[in-house]
């Protein structure tokens, strides 16, 4: 394997790895129910605006045209703006162990949306994976409504922005690799960070008023430094990095980590337990994904045959 190649699957191991971690620290955040979650992303994307820009004066500096800079524009928009909003209006109303089962659609997600802008066609194993993933996702949703109590509405609604958090962030690997390749991380970041936070100022100012800052305490004021250098900066830094070294793909199947990593930890210290409704719908999910992956490996078998 070449060395830019591992370079790559490191990369996308330790975002993912890190991600995992990010789910129960952000979790534990939004249980204060002192930050908004905008409110909490714009802190992530201002740190990692002023991070990524401080780390540009240390490198050559790149010229972006304006073509270009409005893809890296949309880039943000799918890759920052979005997924990092729904993720943190559905971890405030779901648990570590549901956001995370939803999340493991996104290789399969990636894989159609890579699917539409590469032309690899759509076979029935595919779909009928697909069909079983989404069917473990209906299956948890349904199962909060009925068991949520008053609070079932809120728990769906929480569901319903873990999946949308998957497909954005799918979108943005399968469609935004062109423009990701083309410039050094460090440039396309600053620039996708910068215009998130641009993006968040309107929604931000009016939350501002709602913001309990004293609510927080010490181990959560750390936990968010924590959220800003390496759920963000870090984080962030290693997709694009593997991005350009690996398929869409298989950045994507790394996301198998970010579950096993988060359960593991909110199940340790107590803040998830697993649950009869949780494994069926864990195991749906996971059905759908290997029946994917067992089609697409079938489809390149074939293909190197030729």
């Amino acid at each position: 394997m070449k060395k830019s190649i591992l370079y790559g699957h490191l990369a996308a191991a330790g975002a993912y790895l890190i991600f995992g971690v990010n789910v129960v620290v952000c979790r534990d955040i939004a249980s204060a129910d002192a930050l908004p979650p905008i409110v909490l992303f714009a802190l992530r994307a201002g740190g990692a605006t002023l991070l990524f820009w401080l780390l540009s004066l240390f490198i050559p500096r790149e010229k972006v045209p304006p073509r270009d800079l409005l893809r890296i524009a949309g880039a943000g928009i799918l890759g920052v703006f979005l997924p990092q909003i729904t993720f943190l209006h559905g971890i405030a109303l779901t648990t570590p162990v549901d956001l995370t089962i939803v999340n493991t659609t996104t290789p399969i997600l990636t894989m159609f949306v890579a699917a539409i802008f590469l032309r690899e066609p759509i076979t029935w194993k595919k779909a009928i994976g697909v069909a079983v993933s989404f069917g473990g996702i209906l299956w948890l949703i349904l199962q909060s409504v009925v068991l949520g109590g008053g609070a079932s509405e809120t728990q769906s609604l929480g569901l319903v922005y873990c999946f949308a958090n998957s497909t954005v962030f799918a979108l943005y690997l399968g469609t935004c690799r062109p423009v990701i390749s083309r410039y050094s991380v460090v440039t396309t970041m600053k620039w996708m960070f910068l215009i998130s936070l641009l993006l968040s100022i309107p929604f931000v100012l009016p939350q501002l008023a709602d913001t309990r800052w004293t609510a927080l305490g010490t181990r959560q004021w750390w936990e968010v430094v924590f959220v800003i250098i390496f759920s963000t900066f870090v984080a962030y830094f290693l997709v694009p990095y593997g991005q350009q070294r690996i398929r869409p793909t298989l950045v994507s199947m790394y996301g198998y980590l970010q579950p096993i990593v988060a359960i593991s930890i909110a199940i340790s210290t107590g803040m998830d337990r697993l649950t009869l409704t949780k494994v069926v719908a864990a195991l749906l999910v996971f059905a759908g994904v290997y029946i994917v992956n067992q089609s697409r490996a079938a489809g390149e078998a074939r293909n190197n045959n030729l």
